[in-house]
């Protein structure tokens, strides 16, 4: 190999490598200040503001009911429900679940499309608080940093606590407090088992389900999310029977 061939190959490889850690350098610089978190709530979130844009787009005016609720006054049942529902790790892991990661995939691949996600409460957090909702590899990059940097800067129930107040229940209803409002005509710690359950299952499909329908989809849902309660013993027998029975006559409507 020649000085001159060599020289080339040199500089493009210290080139690359420049321009990596340039890039690397400016998404680091990028991220959001999470430790503000720590005591102020979040005025908005990036998925607020897509949703309104979105709405614009096609010519409406989006009414967006947010509210937000202290943990405290948060049911503790319902912060159960929505751990076991969405994220049943979320106590233990660091932010990925890398479990379920591998099992969303090995299962997709079998199947040969998405049939399951792998997102934990934290990345439904970055991702809800601060990106848009494209699936570009450079976002990802980005929602693995900003959950990194949520479980280190916060504690676990803060976390779950903006979790709470910031994911969609319905267009434009975003926390548990303006679904329980909304749907229910009630404040969230009024709310019973049967009515807890089904604001939990609509969360992975907010604009298609809803709590007061009885929906294939929405009985699949509600019945999975019983059956773990009680697996996990969140709820006594005598619940689980009367809440099964309840949704027995509501789903035959």
């Amino acid at each position: 190999m020649n000085s001159s061939l060599i020289k080339t190959f040199i500089f493009a490889w210290f080139g690359f490598w420049g321009v990596l850690a340039g890039f690397a350098g400016y998404t680091l610089l990028s991220l959001p200040e999470v430790s503000e978190l720590r005591s102020a709530a979040p005025e908005t979130s990036a998925f607020i503001e897509y949703r309104k844009k979105q709405a614009a787009e096609e010519g409406k005016e989006l009414k967006v009911r947010y509210q937000w609720l202290p943990l405290s006054e948060i049911p503790e049942l319902f912060q159960k429900i929505v751990v076991a529902s969405e994220d049943a790790a979320f106590w233990t892991h660091e932010g990925i679940d890398w479990f379920e990661v591998k099992e969303s995939l090995r299962q997709n691949i079998e199947e040969g499309k998405r049939l399951r996600g792998a997102s934990t409460i934290t990345q439904q957090t970055a991702k809800n608080l601060y990106l848009n909702p494209d699936r570009s590899l450079y976002r990802k990059a980005l929602e693995f940093l900003i959950t990194r940097d949520l479980e280190k800067q916060l504690p676990k129930q803060r976390i779950l606590e903006i979790y709470l107040n910031i994911i969609e229940f319905g267009d434009g209803i975003f926390g548990v407090k303006s679904a329980a409002q909304y749907y229910f005509g009630k404040n969230a710690s009024q709310l019973t088992l049967h009515e807890m359950i089904r604001l939990a299952a609509i969360i992975p499909n907010p604009l298609i389900l809803h709590p007061k329908q009885p929906t294939g989809q929405l009985k699949w849902r509600c019945y999975e999310i019983l059956r773990r309660l009680y697996r996990f013993q969140y709820i006594s027998e005598e619940e689980y029977l009367a809440a099964n029975g309840w949704f027995g006559g509501f789903f035959s409507k």
